[in-house]
Parts: structure tokens; sequence; C-alpha cells
């Protein structure tokens, strides 16, 4: 086992480094707990500095025994046949052992087999923020046994009430069972997880409520459960960089706007049902001050009031009607703050994309981010914008913070502007991004993400998918959140081949005559070699023509999503009945054919190679000849 010690990061300390080319977790979903408010707790020191692709944990348990610096909290653990085995004796008891260190960026990934259970919704989780001691609160994910309910897999947090509430819950697509190995994942980053079931993602939460020193854990719950392959990787601290195939991070422009009157707080309401993973509003200061939550400079078209914004007090502002001008059941919606809706969001879940609209002083912006201070929401806010200026204060006020560039058409260089504003998003127009795909790249490859607006459409969204884009701010949230769940419906689109004739391990004599034949799905090209040199599928292999002994076909495909290679090995085999095929299929002259027929059946293999060797270009076709030479010395032999 790996256990590595936190890197010390003085140098470090106010910088907020960029992602690497590893394409980390995207955000992720609101929160969403039936009857229960939730009260944010705000970690009151940082964790150490992330060292992307460091393998904090690493563990096999080959040792025979516990690994060092893993506490079996309780409940039974002990290591068997290269396997941690837990059991928990009853669906009361939540048994753990925990391991690791604090990390605000990681990813936990184990192969868990239920080896027995009580019953079908008896679970086993990875512990995402777990005291050492396994004290409560801690917060896991988990995995039942009957996977594909409705609650199969769970984000769940267990309180220090020793409560419990479940954030989340999706279903996997085949159930887990007893007696089969999952590979089993979860990426953390803050406050923001994924659940990856085999390979895809199956869940998202924004909802985790991280400690100051919670590591990382397994749990048993009425079952006996063994695991394998234990690791705990740190990740780069961008989490907006949408992983290959994660569906998009969906951002509610204005909030439900196309359902509810924009900016307020019941827009917010309905997006966050709708399951969009962020809110996006718009902020601007008040004639005395207040940060409020409107997009127009003017109230004139979504209140029933007239004026700039900044003309009017908060109490002139607070009166107005903000929800009539939409229907008539929006009567008496009014203009939140940004304090309002940032509390709205503390307690009821979800995340704020806000843009600093239009200029702003650095007073101003200092305003903003002090509310953000003061509602306990800085690691739940992206700050986004036009304006360089407000983006150049907020780093220097909130290095923190995570910052968007808002572009009407894109810079020459987007990398180059990224770099020197510290973002951590760059944020185009949608039909300006596809019209020039290709700056996705370089992008991701400085670890900054891509989040186009405001993109109303499906055929949008497949086209915005293709080039690699993370999120989509749009008006139709829910429809996009129904889209995504689709795009995690879909079947693999990787290319797969296999060679099913020869086969592998083959052992095939002269006399054989197979056939090339390859499988492939999701393939656009196929090509094939046999021994390094040019073939093809369907090809019939003439084996009078090779030499005894091993030969290789190899196979590739490549596709949409990528390149696959399959590769089987034959063995040529000498036999007598082989050689006897040689001869006679050779076409050779009659009495060519006369005299190496009797050589071989009398056995005189060494003087039919010699003969052979003699007659070659001659007599018998040389390439033939030489294979009928070779064949005859090696029976000699034996």
């Amino acid at each position: 086992m790996t256990v590595l010690p936190a890197p010390s990061a003085p140098d470090r300390a106010m910088a907020r480094p960029l992602a690497t080319r590893t394409r980390v977790a995207a955000a992720v979903t609101a929160l969403a707990v039936t009857g229960v408010a939730v009260a944010v707790t705000v970690a009151t020191s940082p964790p150490a500095t992330a060292e992307p692709g460091n393998v904090v944990v690493s563990e096999n348990f080959t040792s025979g025994s516990l690994p060092a610096g893993w506490n079996a909290v309780d409940g039974t653990w002990k290591v068997e046949n290269g396997r941690l085995y837990g059991t928990s004796a009853s669906s009361s008891e939540n048994n753990k052992i925990t391991f690791g260190r604090h990390l605000n960026d990681f990813r936990l990934e184990a192969t868990m087999r239920f080896e027995s259970v009580s019953a079908a919704t008896r679970w086993a989780s990875l512990g995402i923020d777990v005291p050492a001691d396994g004290a409560t609160p801690w917060w896991i994910a988990t995995m039942r046994s009957g996977t594909t309910a409705a609650n199969g897999l769970e984000f769940a947090q267990r309180t220090a009430a020793n409560a419990w509430v479940v954030t989340n819950t999706a279903s996997a697509p085949y159930a887990a069972g007893t007696g089969r190995d999952v590979r089993v994942a979860v990426e953390v980053h803050g406050n923001q997880a994924r659940w990856i079931f085999d390979g895809r993602e199956a869940m998202r939460t924004s909802s985790l409520q991280r400690s100051a020193n919670g590591v990382q854990g397994l749990f048993v719950n009425g079952a006996t459960v063994s695991y394998d392959d234990v690791t705990v990787t740190e990740l780069a601290p961008n989490g907006y960089l949408r992983p290959e195939g994660s569906p998009f991070t969906v951002i509610a422009h204005r909030g439900a706007s196309a359902a509810a009157p924009e900016n307020t707080l019941v827009a917010q309401e309905i997006a966050r049902r709708g399951g969009a993973d962020w809110i996006e509003n718009d902020v601007q200061p008040s004639k005395d001050g207040i940060p409020f939550i409107l997009h127009d400079d003017t109230v004139d078209r979504t209140t029933d009031g007239t004026g700039r914004i900044r003309d009017l007090t908060a109490a002139q502002i607070k009166a107005l009607d903000a929800g009539s001008w939409f229907g008539p059941h929006y009567v008496g919606e009014r203009v939140p703050t940004l304090a309002e809706q940032l509390a709205d969001l503390r307690t009821r879940g979800g995340n704020l994309l806000v843009e600093i609209k239009g200029k702003h002083t650095k007073d101003e912006v200092a305003t903003i981010i002090q509310v953000i201070r003061d509602e306990q929401m800085m690691g739940r806010v992206f700050i986004q914008s036009f304006e360089v200026d407000a983006l150049r204060y907020t780093f220097e006020l909130a290095p923190e913070l995570p910052l968007g560039l808002l572009r009407s058409n894109l810079d020459a260089d987007p990398v180059a502007i990224s770099k020197e504003l510290h973002l951590t998003a760059y944020n185009p127009d949608g039909n300006a991004l596809l019209a020039k795909p290709e700056v996705v790249g370089p992008l991701h490859a400085a670890g900054v993400a891509v989040m186009a607006w405001t993109m109303d459409s499906a055929g949008l969204w497949q086209r915005l998918e293709r080039i690699g884009t993370d999120a989509i701010i749009t008006n139709r949230a829910s429809e996009l959140v129904g889209w995504n769940s689709g795009f995690l419906q879909r079947p693999a689109a990787d290319p797969t081949v296999t060679i099913t004739s020869p086969v592998d391990g083959a052992k095939l004599d002269r006399a054989q005559s197979p056939v090339i034949a390859v499988a492939a799905t999701n393939a656009d090209t196929v090509t094939v070699t046999l021994d390094g040199r040019k073939s093809a599928a369907g090809r019939k292999l003439d084996l009078a023509k090779l030499i005894a002994g091993k030969h290789t076909v190899r196979t590739e495909v490549t596709g949409p999503e990528g390149t696959a290679i399959a590769t089987s090995t034959f063995t040529v085999t000498v036999s007598q009945a082989g050689l006897g095929y040689l001869i006679l299929t050779s076409g050779a002259d009659a009495t060519a054919l006369s005299a190496m027929t009797i050589k071989l059946a009398h056995a005189q293999y060494a003087e039919l190679a010699t003969y052979a060797d003699r007659q070659a270009g001659k007599l018998v076709p040389a390439e033939v000849a030489s294979v009928i030479a070779a064949d005859a010395r090696t029976l000699a032999l034996r």
C-alpha cells in the first residue's frame, strides 16, 4: 500500500492552479432532499493542495493483513485471498474502515463484490468524507446489491444527530447481486461529486458538506462485502471540465426562465426541481449599493416599475412586482437581493453562476464578494462577466472564486486571455464556438473549461457535445437534464473488434484453408495485417506458402469515438499428412511428384528435403519447394 503525506505548497498558497489535460469531473447536480432543509458547514481550514495524478492510496491486499494506517472502526474486517472482507451482522450496523488523508479533489475507486446479503436493500459504500475515528457526520456513495432499484445508488450523509439525509438517488444499469465484481468510483471536487458505476457516470451531487479533516473509508451494512484494488488519486481542482462519456453541466439561464419570471426565487426553485446543476443569474447594485438579481439595467421589462436599477433604492426595488408580467399566477414575486438568493441556495441546495452585469467599480465588486462570504457560499459560487475589470477585481479580492469570461465573439487566443485572467472557464456564445470548435482542445489542454451560452435545442446540444463542450447555459434546463439522461443511457459508442478466424492459439496443418474473419462495431475503417504485411478481412489464408510456426493476424479499427485493436496468433504445424498435401498441390512436374511421394511414403524426409532443394525452380516451383524442404527437415529431426 502507498500512503503519501500531503505535499507542501508555500509558493501556491495564493494561487489557484489550472487543471492539467486530464478531464476531471464536471460540475454536479442540484440538491434534492425531500422534506429536509440542510445547513451547509463551511470548512474553517483549507485542505492539502492537490497534486493531480498523485496516487495517495493503492492497495491490492496481497500482504495477508490489514494495511498499515487502515483503521477498522467497527464490524469485522479481515484480509483473505488477496481481498479485504467487511461484515456487518445486521441492517442496523453501518460498519466502516477508514484510511487515506483529507483531500478536496480526488477519485476513490475500488472493486466491490457482495459475498452475501441479508436482503437486496443492504449496501456497501465508498466513504467520501469520514472522520478517521468513524464519528458522525460522514458522507458516503452507496451501492445496494439490488442496484437496479430507484435508490440502488445513493449519495447520503449520516448526520451528527445519527439521522440519514439522502441527497441523490439513481439506479444502475444492472444489479450487482452477489458474487459479481463491480468496479465503482466516486470523483469529488469540494461539495461536488460524481458516482461512477462500471466506468459510466450514474449520478451527480452538489450537496456534500465537507469537513476540515475527513478521510476516505469503506462501509458495509447487513452484508459481507469484499473489496480489491482500492486507489485514491488526487485530481486537479477544476471540476468543471467534463470527463469523457459524462453529460453536460446544466446551467439554468436566469433560473427556469422559460417557465417562470427570470431572475426570481421561483424561477430558481423550478430550475432546482428540474435538476439543473447551476443557476445562472445577473447581479447589479441599487442606488444604495445593495446587490440585486436583475438582468436589464432598468426594471421596466421585468417589473411593474420604471427606471434604472442604479437610480432606485433597495426599498423601492423591493416594492416592485417582478412576476405579473410573466403570468397571473406569479403576481407578487419580488426582485431578490443577492443575499436572499444565496440564502435560498444554501438552505435548499444548488450553486450559483453569477454574472457581474455591466461596469462595476472595485468597491462594488468587493460588496458582491462580501455578500457571498457572509452567506457562507464561497465554495458554491462561480463568477462570470463580459467585463474584464470585474474579473480582475474578483481575482484580486477573492482568488479562490472560479472565474469565467463571457464572450460574444471568440478571442484571437482564448488560451492566452484565460491565463492572463486566471480563468476557470471560457464562456463564449454557443454559435461562435460551433463556428470555431478547434479552440476547445487547447483550452482543455490549459485546464480551462468551456461553457457555451445560450443554447436551447437538442440539435445544438448534440453538436456542442461532439466538440467537447463542458457546460451549457440554457433557457430550457429541464429539457437539457432529460437530454443528459438519454445521453447516459446510450449504448457504448467506442469501437470494438475481435478476430473470429483464425482463433487465437489455433494449430493448423497445411491442408486447412482458414479465412480471416473480423467482427467490429462502431467502426468506420478496418485494417488487417498478417505478420506485419497488409492483408484483408475475408481473405483465405494459403497455408501452403507460410513457413511452419507462429503467425499473427492484427486488425485495427477506427470510429468516431476512437480506435480498437485485436490480434490472433496461430501456429502452422508440420505433419506427414500436411507435407503430402503440399506435395500434391505443389504444381510440380509429374516426375517430381512421383519421386517426392515415394520418399514421403518411406519417411525418407532428409532425402526429400535435398530433392526439393535440388529441383526448386526446375521440376518444382521455387516458392513451394522451399516450404516442402523445410517441413521435410523438421520431420527428419523428430
